[in-house]
């Protein structure tokens, strides 16, 4: 209210009817014998989503009249931020890419929970939201053969083809829709494309020689743009009018009739078939690429229109007709204050807004703030093995020390299994071979070849129920592995303990954006830049001579980050961070830098821990 302060209308203008069935008709919220699905929701209809919240009561009309303000707390925040609104947003999706990219891992990681019977995620389904235009960030594709591989069928994309961007159109000479189904079954992903309404499904039976079906394809996406962008009239002109066959199929249809076929993200029944069938789905993930006009129902000023994505606020004449065309009962009077509509209580509509979400477990989004379960750290004694001088001759590297303290730290009973080891193919270089098969390396196929050291006591091991995360060369992947860990405690109710090391270059400012989400979603865990330092890998070129890392990690307030230079630092350090995170609930996540130099280490000195 007041300003120029709105949020986008149309992006969930299109998405409207689907957000109708999957709140209706599926997702479930964290209830018994439920732990919740995982709703990564398209940051841009964030608008629609408070507006759903406000009719079931769970926000208040001055919050509503606080979107996007700075007052501490009684308003809405922009886009989905777990920092802001602790309680109901769950996952940040923007920037724009990351939102698929994390679901991925958090489908994995949930995959991994069960697998390793640490929580039953059986029945649990992730859901991500997106926009054709968010397609082209890398990240949105990047990992969808991690999907496919590892057969995660608890994953359901729900890709928004309203064929526009913020400036223009997505693929105006193309046919975006046919591409994505192409990069996602070439990838091996279950793809169901809902594309037109049931209005179009008599034309279809009547199109015995197939002329309608060769202009659809023969259109462009640029071209069902200006469809939508003008009315009925110009279709029957420029869309039927290609062929005299399809133009005798709809002679005895009006322009209103031509200009009520609508695509088949405005069916909800459509809809409804498309979520089914993927919930269905079994062996592979799912992706639904779902054609929709973007700025649904805003008319002249918006509809198919090249600024809607700007378009903030609607003029007089605009609400009037926006009214009129959704049947909301509000008279003429009380236009132009633009009232919050908001039905009675015993309203057959608000009643049936309530039972669909008490039967599907209660309401969502909905953020868990702390798990229920609790743990005691292991006392700092327990890794005198870091804490302790080295003797003449046995010269360790802080690298060295931080692996002895992880190796002791998984050998607790209460603990020790809830720790993650993170890998990006570097574990040969931090020393870390040893735990390959002490633990194992988490795959779901487990391991159906003979490693070639399967000789040598630390083999290459995979297991169904392995504990180490190995991603490759994969930094982003890394990352995202280590924030579904960090924020278990809240999506699963499970305490995790997620350490992932990495070559210090190849962090923050590798993956910057991704830290940023895990401080949004108030992460906890470890990350740990190895070789470090602008002398610790000469001779290996400038990606290894990393002397900054410490100032991008100060960017991120929640990350709180330390270069110790000895062994029993790295010690008091890591057991100082598992007590904030693990006995405390602190919403806070570590930075440590280690070295690969050896050098004599002088051993704690009793009562410097604070100092440390």
């Amino acid at each position: 209210e007041g300003g120029d302060l709105g949020g986008h209308i149309g992006s969930f203008a299109s998405l409207a009817s689907m957000f109708g069935a999957g709140f209706n008709h599926f997702w479930h919220a964290e209830s018994e014998g439920h732990g919740g699905d995982c709703l990564y929701i398209q940051g841009h209809v964030s608008p629609g989503i408070y507006a759903r919240a406000y009719l079931e009561g769970r926000l208040t009309e001055e919050q509503l009249l606080n979107f996007r303000q700075e007052v501490d707390g009684k308003g809405l925040s922009s886009y989905p931020h777990p920092k802001l609104m602790p309680e109901f947003w769950q996952f940040p999706t923007v920037s724009m890419g990351l939102g698929p990219l994390m679901a991925i891992y958090q489908a994995r990681f949930l995959k991994y929970l069960h697998a390793r019977g640490i929580a039953d995620t059986a029945n649990r389904k992730v859901w991500v939201f997106c926009g054709d235009g968010e397609m082209d960030e890398v990240e949105s594709l990047g990992a969808i053969g991690l999907a496919a591989r590892e057969k995660l069928d608890n994953l359901v994309f729900v890709i928004n083809c309203n064929l526009q961007r913020l400036d223009g159109p997505v693929r105006g000479n193309g046919k975006i829709i046919q591409e994505l189904e192409g990069e996602f079954r070439g990838s091996g992903w279950n793809v169901i494309k809902l594309i037109w309404g049931k209005g179009w499904d008599e034309l279809l039976a009547r199109d015995k020689d197939g002329a309608l079906r060769k202009i659809m394809m023969e259109c462009n996406d640029g071209d069902y743009q200006s469809f939508k962008a003008n009315d009925g009239a110009y279709v029957r002109k420029n869309f039927f009018g290609r062929d005299p066959r399809t133009l005798e199929m709809v002679s005895k249809m009006s322009d209103d009739d031509i200009w009520q076929l609508r695509r088949g993200g405005h069916d909800a029944q459509k809809v409804y078939a498309a979520f089914d069938a993927a919930v269905k789905h079994q062996g592979q993930p799912t992706v639904l690429l779902v054609k929709t006009v973007k700025g649904f129902g805003m008319g002249k000023i918006g509809e198919g229109k090249n600024n809607v994505h700007q378009t903030k606020k609607l003029g007089d004449e605009d609400i009037k007709a926006f009214r009129d065309r959704f049947n909301i009962p509000v008279p003429d009077s009380q236009l132009a204050d633009i009232p919050f509509y908001k039905p009675a209580d015993d309203t057959p509509e608000m009643q049936y807004l309530h039972e669909r979400r008490k039967k599907l477990g209660g309401y969502l989004p909905l953020r868990r703030t702390k798990a229920d379960e609790s743990f005691t750290v292991p006392s700092l004694e327990t890794f005198k093995s870091v804490l302790e001088p080295t003797a003449e001759g046995r010269e360790i590297s802080t690298t060295q020390a931080y692996v002895r303290f992880l190796t002791q730290l998984l050998r607790d009973q209460a603990l020790g299994p809830r720790v993650v080891p993170i890998l990006v193919d570097e574990a040969r270089t931090f020393g870390m071979e040893g735990l390959f098969r002490q633990i194992g390396i988490y795959n779901p196929a487990g391991q159906q070849y003979t490693p070639v050291d399967k000789d040598q006591v630390m083999y290459y091991k995979e297991d169904k129920a392995g504990q180490i995360l190995q991603e490759g060369i994969n930094e982003a992947g890394g990352m995202s592995s280590w924030i579904a860990a960090a924020t278990s405690y809240s999506t699963n109710n499970r305490i995790m303990v997620p350490f992932y090391v990495y070559y210090s270059m190849f962090g923050f400012q590798r993956i910057g954006d991704l830290a940023w989400a895990a401080g949004d979603m108030q992460a906890r865990g470890f990350l740990l830049g190895g070789t470090s330092g602008r002398t610790t890998l000469n001779g290996e070129g400038l990606q290894h001579e990393d002397g900054h890392s410490h100032i991008l990690a100060n960017t991120i307030p929640n990350c709180v980050s330390y270069d110790p230079t000895f062994a029993h630092e790295v010690g008091v350090i890591l057991h100082h961070g598992l007590k904030r995170m693990v006995e405390k609930q602190e919403n806070v996540y570590y930075y440590l830098t280690l070295l690969n130099e050896n050098y004599a280490m002088p051993g704690l000195q009793p009562g410097t821990e604070e100092q440390i």
